[in-house]
């Protein structure tokens, strides 16, 4: 017998391992019916963290950001007809935002009146700056006398 190690943090996302898996009454389509939440990146440089989240085919304004206390929230509401795609069977779908919400903690060394938002070509960016305190300062040259 071969044991196979399996990474949960990592799932197969094989058809095949959807269509074994799957329980058998939830054909056709159910899976991913519910609400798909946006994949984000978030880089830190030397003067803020920028946040990048991916929702294509999201107009502007279906998005909410908001600031409460020291957490930041992104939330979109998008009304879809259910009877627009009815005669539509889909085997797989993996990209239907209707509506969703993220939620991050921010750290008290970045400036909450100073964040920053746009959304262009499908990606939601914001630029949250740091403190004047919390960013890195270049290492200083002390000359020895």
């Amino acid at each position: 017998m071969n044991i196979v190690k399996r990474n949960p943090i990592w799932p197969s996302n094989t058809f095949f391992d959807d269509f074994l898996t799957r329980d058998l009454f939830s054909w056709p389509g159910s899976m991913h019916e519910g609400n798909t939440v946006p994949r984000v990146n978030i880089r830190e440089t030397n003067d803020d963290f920028e946040v990048e989240m991916a929702a294509p085919g999201m107009r502007k304004e279906d998005f909410h950001v908001e600031l409460n206390n020291d957490m930041l929230t992104i939330y979109a509401e998008v009304a879809q007809a259910q009877d627009e795609h009815e005669e539509e069977r889909y085997t797989r779908r993996e990209f239907s935002y209707r509506s969703f919400k993220r939620s991050f903690y921010l750290p008290n060394t970045v400036e909450v009146n100073k964040i920053k938002a746009k959304y262009r070509d499908g990606i939601l960016s914001l630029v949250i700056p740091k403190k004047e305190e919390a960013k890195t300062k270049p290492p200083r040259v002390i000359s020895i006398s």
